[in-house]
């Protein structure tokens, strides 16, 4: 029997057609994968008026988090920038902090934010709360250099698409329960939260090639979680198994009616909600996952890319 799925809009469905999909992760294709070449991100900011700085802090065991760090070059401003932390996608075993770089350093252009990303380290060589701890080294190194960086540590924006997007709520989450540093918003792009895989959304995209399916997404989990079980697995890594979303800062959250991810992250929402909580949610319809990543141009990704956008100038004041 046919599973039933919503259809592709059909622009993205034009798009996708000349992209080469598989259905399946293996450790041989992710080591081929992670040999293609980093995003280039000097052609992002050839026509950027833009500092860059490379910076390097310890994780909790001592080994070294690289950041980027890109702030306007040219500025007037008197009271100190907004911040964007970014974590980048890639499943969790895959991408670098370059990877979807050119969604936030839009926020630079427009806001300008401070945009740091964190190179945090991957599954399956990195395992358990490794991967977030690292974001949140890198985001308590922020806070604590916020004057040096030229921040205001009141305006920290904690953003990140796919995997990414799954460790900003899990770094979110650290902060709240920790106490510290301050987030003034989470901003999750197509997250990936919920290692237990067992949505509808899920079922529908098992057994067809995509750009992410229910058996990728059950490779990446497995890379990162080994063989423990579901009582022993950490809120902060799944952040679906939080019992509590109280607390939690300002919320955005979108994803495509095509993926995966759709149910985990349109439930995660409606309990942000439940608990008291702001969020607002998009689902794309017609939208697979990354679809704004991967093809910017088309009408579907340049309309969520603005509303993301809008939403952010409604928490931070334009240039």
């Amino acid at each position: 029997m046919t599973t039933a799925r919503p259809d592709l809009d059909p622009e993205l469905r034009e798009l996708l057609a000349d992209m080469p999909l598989m259905s399946q992760l293996t450790p041989e294709v992710l080591a081929q994968l992670r040999r293609l070449p980093s995003t280039p991100v000097e052609s992002l900011l050839a026509h950027r008026q833009v500092d860059r700085r490379e910076i390097t802090v310890p994780a909790k065991d001592g080994a070294p988090i690289p950041l980027s760090v890109f702030s306007p070059a040219s500025t007037d401003r008197i009271s100190a920038a907004p911040c964007v932390y970014w974590m980048h996608g890639g499943g969790m075993v895959m991408g670098d902090r370059f990877s979807q770089i050119d969604i936030p350093l839009e926020w630079l252009d427009e806001f300008g934010a401070v945009v740091v990303s964190v190179d945090y380290r991957l599954a399956p060589e990195a395992t358990g709360t490794a991967l977030v701890d690292d974001c949140y080294q890198g985001l308590l190194w922020i806070a604590e250099h916020s004057e040096e960086l030229g921040i205001d540590p009141a305006r920290i924006v904690v953003a990140g698409a796919s995997a990414g997007g799954g460790l900003a709520a899990g770094v979110t989450l650290l902060a709240r329960d920790l106490g510290a540093p301050a987030i003034a918003a989470q901003m999750l792009i197509c997250p990936m939260l919920d290692h237990r895989n067992t949505s509808t959304s899920s079922r529908q995209y098992s057994g067809v090639p995509g750009v992410w399916t229910r058996e990728m997404n059950e490779f990446g989990w497995r890379a990162v979680l080994g063989d423990l079980t579901d009582d022993k697995v950490s809120e902060y890594v799944s952040p679906a198994l939080a019992d509590d979303l109280s607390g939690l800062p300002t919320t955005y959250i979108d994803t495509g009616s095509a993926e995966v991810f759709r149910d985990e992250d349109t439930d995660y929402a409606t309990r942000i909600w439940a608990a008291g909580g702001q969020a607002e949610l998009h689902v794309w319809a017609g939208g697979f996952h990354g679809f704004d990543a991967l093809y910017p141009q088309a009408h579907i990704s340049a309309t969520a890319r603005r509303t993301r956008t809008d939403w952010l100038a409604r928490l931070l004041p334009p240039i």
